[in-house]
């Protein structure tokens, strides 16, 4: 295996203490007679460990071996899979280089590791090349890198040769690009050491727009956006405001399920991390996904002046916003920072009323969004309308008298009109049959 990985040019930078290195290492010493037999056995236990380990975190099954191995491919940053995420694999010369690499790969695929384990007296790389993983949730792995490595590891496989995988991964990256934007579609961010990191969010709730009953025109105002978006046209940021629980989260979350497979992928940050916006569009300027910048709840109180970072993002600032990114914000308020009557201390009177320069800051960041989307609260019956619609879809046969009477009696108590508060009290009922 170690001679298999120094044929490697394109890939050939893979981390020293990766699993793939580090086997080969063992093997290298093992055929060469270094080391006794109890420390190597330990040692490629150590590997099939962190072989197990990840995989339940990716959830890899049958062939772990050729799973690891597939996400290699789909995880390496080099000028090669750079040059296939932005244009496509093409007729240049590097291809040469890439269908040798590929044929390591290939053989890595297939890789025997008989020899290995009847010396040494163990099967586990054996059980790990033919596996079957226990069934659990999803939300205990990333269901996004399970089917995308499972689904191109079956492919790999079944190919005749580097020539056949070449033909594979290329059309790979050039559909879902490579790393962590490939295999995942939403994110937020931290730093850690000085370093900006980009961290999946696993299983990304399931919602699409017609999940959300009612809000059609809202709906489809932000859908008409979205595809001039990722058609490459002109396109604006959006606001979307208004009551509590009305589906404004909902809405833009369900983005980002219906348009992945276009190369939507979404960063969620938070207030404290406006700062970062700069640093952010550097990174993903120049990947070839279309990015939505995600902030829920936007708000400011009197005293915060991290709106001011954000101003300059979405309009104002000398560095242009990269064409393959949008802000999209939700708020329960329409001007997003808090305005009290001291704003209006330093208007001037002249014969005309002269609008406040304090006021005309607080209020400047709101109209930066090209597009304001209003998701007022439902009215009585539009709230019952909804609760029948949730009801006969989760299979509720509630008489429809006492059904409206008792949801009535829980938006009461549970804060009043909302899309929300109808989910809730359904959710409640499922409780209530499942005792």
């Amino acid at each position: 295996m170690y001679r298999e990985l120094s044929h490697l040019l394109l890939f050939s930078d893979l981390d020293a203490d990766s699993i793939l290195v580090r086997l080969a290492d063992i093997i290298r010493d093992w055929q060469q007679g270094r080391g006794d037999k109890d420390a190597l056995t330990a040692r490629v236990h150590g590997q099939v460990k962190r072989l197990l380990d990840l995989s339940t975190v990716c959830g890899f099954d049958e062939n772990l071996w050729q799973c690891y191995l597939t996400w290699v491919l789909m995880t390496n940053d080099n000028s090669f899979t750079r040059t296939c995420e932005r244009a496509g694999a093409g007729s240049g010369s590097v291809n040469h280089f890439a269908e040798s690499d590929f044929t390591v790969f290939h053989r890595l695929f297939h890789y025997d590791f008989t020899p290995l384990e009847r010396d040494l007296g163990i099967d586990c790389l054996s059980v790990v090349c033919n596996y079957r993983a226990i069934p659990k949730r999803e939300r205990t792995y990333n269901r996004d890198i399970s089917l995308q490595v499972r689904t191109l590891r079956s492919a790999l496989d079944r190919a005749s040769g580097g020539r056949e995988m070449f033909r594979l991964m290329t059309d790979y990256y050039r559909q879902y690009g490579y790393g962590l934007f490939a295999m995942n579609r939403a994110f937020r961010i931290q730093r850690r050491d000085g370093v900006l990191e980009f961290l999946p969010i696993s299983n990304v709730d399931g919602v699409r727009l017609e999940d959300l009953l009612g809000y059609e025109l809202q709906k489809r105002e932000l859908r008409r956006n979205t595809d001039a978006f990722l058609a490459g046209k002109r396109a604006n940021n959006v606001l979307l405001y208004g009551d509590a629980g009305t589906g404004k989260s909902t809405s833009v979350k369900a983005l980002i399920n219906e348009y992945y497979d276009q190369g939507l992928r979404m960063i969620e940050i938070y207030k404290h991390q406006f700062g970062e916006l700069s640093h952010i569009l550097a990174e993903i300027k120049n990947r070839n996904y279309r990015f939505i910048i995600f902030i829920d709840d936007l708000s400011f109180e009197e005293n915060e002046v991290e709106y001011k970072f954000l101003k300059a993002v979405i309009e104002g600032g000398v560095e242009t916003r990269p064409e393959n990114v949008l802000i999209y914000a939700t708020s329960n308020r329409r001007h997003l920072i808090r305005e009290t009557w001291n704003d209006r201390q330093d208007m001037e009177h002249h014969g005309d009323i002269h609008r406040s320069d304090t006021m005309e800051e607080k209020l400047s960041l709101a109209a930066r969004f090209g597009i304001s989307i209003n998701y007022n609260a439902p009215t009585p019956k539009e709230f019952q309308s909804i609760v029948l619609a949730l009801a006969d879809r989760q299979g509720i046969t509630l008489d429809r008298t006492e059904l409206l009477a008792r949801a009535n009696t829980w938006e009461v108590r549970h804060g009043g009109f909302s899309g929300r508060t109808a989910q809730q009290f359904i959710h409640y009922l499922e409780c209530m049959d499942q005792e």
